[in-house]
C-alpha cells in the first residue's frame, strides 16, 4: 500500500503555519536539477529477469581472498565458527539491550568483548565498541580534551591519513587545534609538547607499517600534562608491547583484523580502551557484571554517556548504533583462537610480509621505503604510477599496491601479507608485479 504519513488536512495546516501556498512553493529555493531530477529507469521486468541481471553484475566482482592490499585492512582467515555464531538470531537481530532481564546473552557477550579488548590493550576499561578505527580515534581524542581541559592536539603523520581526516572534522566542530608532526625516516620523532596540548597521538605499527618507539612519545606527552593516545592494530598486540605497558592513557583502533572480512571497507568496528580513572569520560556504553537480588551473576548496562540517556550538556558523544554485531564477531574470533592461536596468526603474517618484501625488491626499479622492522604491511617505491599498477594487477586477478597519499612522497604503494599467503602465492604475485612493471 502507499506510504501516506500525512493527510491533506495536515499538509494544509503545516503550509499555513510556515506561510507557504503549496508544497512546490515550500521548496522553491532548491535548484531545479535536484528538486525534480530526470530519472532514467528501465522498463519493468519480471522478478526472475531482475535476479539474472543482479547475478551478472555480481559476477563482475573480483574476490579478494588472497589480497595483498595494505592500508589498514587486510585479508585474514575468518573461522567458520565466527560466521555461524554471528548468524544466530540472538546476535544478528539484537538491538540495544535496554532490558537486562531479557538481554543477558548479548550483555554477557559484550562484557566478554570488553574484557578481551582491555586485556589486549593492557588497560583497565574498554567500551562496547565504536563504528571503526577513525571514529574511535576521534572519540579517544575528545575524551582526552575533556579530561585535560585543553584544546590542542598533536598527531603523528604516521597515523592513518583517513583517521586524521575524520579527527580534523571532529575537532573543527569543537574548536580544537590540530597539528601534525612529519615523519623522519618513516618514523615519528620525539617532539616538544606545548602546555596547550591535551592529546598526543601516534600509531604503532604506523600507516607505513613501521614499528614506532612509543614510550618516549608517551613520556613527552605526560611531561607537558597531556594524555597519550595510541592507535594500535589489535592483531599486532599478540606480539607487540600493549599500549598500557608503554604509557598510553587511551588505546584505539580498528577491529577488522580480528576475524572480519575486508568487505569493501566495512562494516568493521572500532575499539577504545582507557584507564579506570577516565571511565566517566568514555563515550558509548559500558556493560558490567553484577548480581541480582538472589545473588546470581548477571550483566547490565552501567554507563550510557550519550544524550539519549542523559542531558545533552553532560553527554560524552552522540554515538548511536555501536557496531555491536561486528564487535561480537571480534570477541568470537578471539575466543576461538585464544592467546596462542592469535600469536601464531600474527607471527605467520609478519614472516610472510617480510618474505614478500624480499621477493618484490628483486624486481628491477622497485625500491624500499618502510624501514625495518615492520608488521604485516610495508611501502615500496614503484617505477610506475601506483594507481595504474593497482588497476593492472586487478586485471590480472591480483589485489595489491595500495597507493600511498602524496603527503608521504611520490610513487609509493603499500603491500601486505597475512597467514593466508603461502609461498606459491607470494611467488605468483611477484611474477605478476614484475610483468606489470616491465
Amino acid at each position: 500500500m502507499d506510504y501516506t504519513p500525512h493527510t491533506p488536512e495536515e499538509i494544509a495546516a503545516m503550509l499555513e503555519k510556515v506561510g507557504a501556498r503549496s508544497l512546490e512553493d515550500l521548496y522553491r529555493h532548491l535548484p531545479a536539477e535536484i528538486l525534480n531530477p530526470p530519472i532514467a529507469l528501465p522498463e519493468a521486468q519480471p522478478e526472475w529477469a531482475v535476479l539474472e541481471r543482479l547475478r551478472a553484475l555480481q559476477a563482475k566482482n573480483r574476490p579478494a581472498h588472497k589480497a595483498f592490499l595494505g592500508g589498514g585492512i587486510r585479508s585474514h582467515h575468518v573461522p567458520p565458527v565466527v560466521q555461524a555464531l554471528a548468524q544466530r538470531g540472538e546476535f544478528l537481530t539484537a538491538y540495544t539491550p535496554y532490558q537486562p532481564e531479557v538481554s543477558q546473552g548479548v550483555l554477557q557477550a559484550t562484557f566478554e568483548y570488553q574484557t578481551m579488548m582491555a586485556e589486549l590493550a593492557g588497560l583497565e576499561v574498554a567500551n562496547a565498541s565504536l563504528y571503526d578505527g577513525a571514529s574511535a580515534l576521534a572519540e579517544g581524542v575528545l575524551l582526552a580534551l575533556r579530561e585535560t581541559g585543553r584544546m590542542g592536539v598533536v598527531v603523528s603523520q604516521g597515523v592513518h591519513p583517513e583517521y586524521r581526516q575524520v579527527l580534523r572534522t571532529y575537532l573543527e566542530a569543537v574548536g580544537a587545534e590540530l597539528k601534525t608532526v612529519p615523519l623522519e625516516g618513516g618514523r615519528t620523532p620525539v617532539f616538544p609538547v606545548g602546555e596547550e596540548v591535551g592529546a598526543v597521538v601516534a600509531q604503532n605499527p604506523n600507516f607505513l607499517g613501521a614499528l614506532e618507539e612509543m614510550a618516549p612519545l608517551a613520556e613527552a606527552a605526560h611531561r607537558a600534562g597531556a594524555l597519550f593516545v595510541a592507535v594500535a592494530d589489535p592483531l599486532s598486540l599478540a606480539l607487540l608491547k600493549p599500549p598500557g605497558a608503554y604509557g598510553a592513557d587511551i588505546a584505539v583502533g580498528d577491529g577488522q583484523s580480528l576475524g572480519l572480512p575486508m568487505g569493501f571497507g566495512g562494516p568493521h568496528f572500532g575499539y577504545l580502551a582507557t584507564k579506570k580513572a577516565f571511565v566517566r569520560q568514555v563515550p558509548g556504553r559500558l556493560v558490567s557484571e553484577t548480581v541480582d537480588a538472589e545473588g546470581r551473576r548477571g550483566f547490565i548496562l552501567t554507563l550510557q554517556a550519550r544524550e539519549q540517556y542523559i542531558r545533552r550538556a553532560k553527554a560524552k558523544s552522540n554515538i548511536t548504533t555501536n557496531a555491536q554485531l561486528t564487535a561480537l564477531m571480534g570477541a568470537m574470533y578471539l575466543a576461538a583462537l585464544g592467546p596462542e592461536g592469535l600469536k601464531e596468526v600474527a607471527l605467520k603474517g609478519v614472516a610472510q610480509a617480510h618474505r614478500l618484501r624480499a621477493l618484490l625488491l628483486e624486481i628491477p626499479g622497485v625500491e624500499p621505503f618502510t624501514p625495518e622492522p615492520f608488521f604485516n604491511e610495508f611501502a615500496l617505491r614503484l617505477p610506475k604510477d601506483p594507481l595504474w599498477v593497482r588497476k593492472a594487477l586487478a586485471e590480472r586477478g591480483f589485489h595489491g599496491a595500495t597507493p600511498v597519499p602524496p603527503e608521504y612522497g611520490a610513487g609509493f604503494a603499500l603491500f601486505a601479507a597475512t597467514e593466508l599467503h603461502g609461498e606459491e602465492d607470494l611467488l605468483a604475485f611477484r611474477e605478476t608485479l614484475a610483468e606489470v612493471l616491465r
